[in-house]
């Protein structure tokens, strides 16, 4: 050890410099094993199985506007369409205001003539189809044949102008589509107070003419649909309100004896005192009501019997809508099944009265007195003889 710690200090910085093994010969290295160069072996042998990676392949340039339209999916602008000239001073007339139809017949021919004037050429539209080319040499031979109106056509077109309702607009007209759908169209005073503007007579007469001539307009099926979807809202909450009037009439205290029949359908959140205090409140509030969910979601935070019931007083309006919903179906199908069952009690009813009557009985008379005949047989009068002995 004395040796070793005087070798140690006497090692410094320049004996790093020239690092060598303490391997017992002086020309020994670390390549060099069991009397093999395995420097020189290395050099010998060659690398076998190299697979040499693949050159990067480098894009040429590319069309910046064809990159950004593949990858946003922008469709190049179409070309406007053409449209066919008009005379400048011509009045603006909606298919709303119901005008009569002689008006149309005049204006197509004024503009026909103006055309003609001009020299237009109808083109050919080919989204049309096949019927293009038709439909384009009769649009072209009218606007060939047109003539211009003559004085008593420009007056009869001044006073035609004035039949329609020009003083509707089209605020006017949506706000009287609108108040039929919410309304149904029977309803003409409810109507005339949501359209502005306008007295309940001017609505009358309004409505009059629409039923009559509502074909005439563009979109007549989209507005059709419209009204007869709100007219079923309304004939559907009609159908809920009578069936919860029909429920409730069946108790004399339903906040507390109200019954609902799941079935298989009551679910596992609600309990029957929610769903009893749900349909109750609903019926109370009014199912029409506008936002009554809301206020039936504010009356389960004041009801005290509910104060400690965190699940229910954390539904939203939502949800207590959903499980309404699914209340009045189980209501209506058990009003169904309750008038079915009437309905066959009435029948069983009637079936035994007819039995009952004059006519049955006399059947039943004839039936015993056959029996007391054939009572009177000599064998029988027989027997009697015997027993009397």
């Amino acid at each position: 050890t004395e040796e070793l710690k005087q070798k140690l200090e006497s090692l410094g910085e320049s004996s790093l410099r020239a690092f060598s093994m303490d391997t017992p010969g002086a020309t020994d290295s670390v390549y060099q094993f069991e009397g093999e160069d395995y420097r020189e072996k290395q050099k010998i042998i060659p690398i076998g199985n190299w697979i040499e990676p693949p050159k990067r392949e480098r894009k040429a340039n590319y069309a910046v506007d064809a990159y950004f339209r593949e990858a946003l999916r922008v469709s190049e602008p179409k070309a406007p369409k053409v449209q066919a000239p008009r005379p400048p001073k011509q009045p603006i007339v909606q298919d709303f205001q119901f005008f009569p139809p002689r008006l149309f017949e005049l204006l197509d021919q004024e503009i026909y003539h103006y055309r003609k004037t001009l020299g237009y050429k109808v083109p050919r539209n080919p989204e049309l189809g096949p019927e293009s080319a038709k439909i384009q040499r009769e649009e072209q031979r009218k606007i060939d044949d047109a003539e211009s109106l003559s004085e008593e056509e420009v007056q009869e077109k001044e006073q035609l102008l004035t039949q329609g309702f020009t003083n509707w607009t089209k605020r006017d007209f949506n706000q009287f589509i609108k108040a039929n759908e919410k309304y149904g169209r029977d309803d003409i005073e409810n109507i005339a107070k949501d359209v502005e503007g306008k007295t309940p007579e001017e609505v009358m007469e309004y409505s009059a003419v629409f039923w009559e001539r509502c074909h005439e307009l563009q979109d007549v099926d989209r507005i059709m649909g419209q009204i007869e979807r709100g007219e079923a809202k309304i004939q559907r909450r009609a159908s809920i309100k009578k069936a919860l009037d029909a429920k409730m009439a069946r108790y004399r205290a339903p906040f507390h004896q109200l019954r609902i029949s799941y079935g298989t359908n009551k679910g596992k959140n609600y309990v029957e005192e929610e769903d009893r205090f749900l349909v109750c409140m609903l019926h109370k509030l009014g199912f029409d009501k506008e936002n009554v969910y809301e206020e039936l979601r504010a009356a389960v935070h004041a009801a005290p019997q509910f104060r400690f019931d965190w699940f229910l007083k954390s539904r939203t309006a939502v949800e207590l809508q959903r499980r309404c919903n699914t209340l009045i179906t189980l209501i209506e199908r058990e009003n169904q099944e309750l008038e079915e069952k009437e309905r066959a009690e009435k029948k069983k009813k009637s079936g035994n009265a007819n039995q009952n009557t004059p006519g049955g009985n006399s059947t039943g008379k004839g039936a015993n007195s056959g029996k007391r005949k054939a009572d009177n047989t000599p064998d029988t009068a027989q027997k009697n003889k015997k027993k009397k002995k």
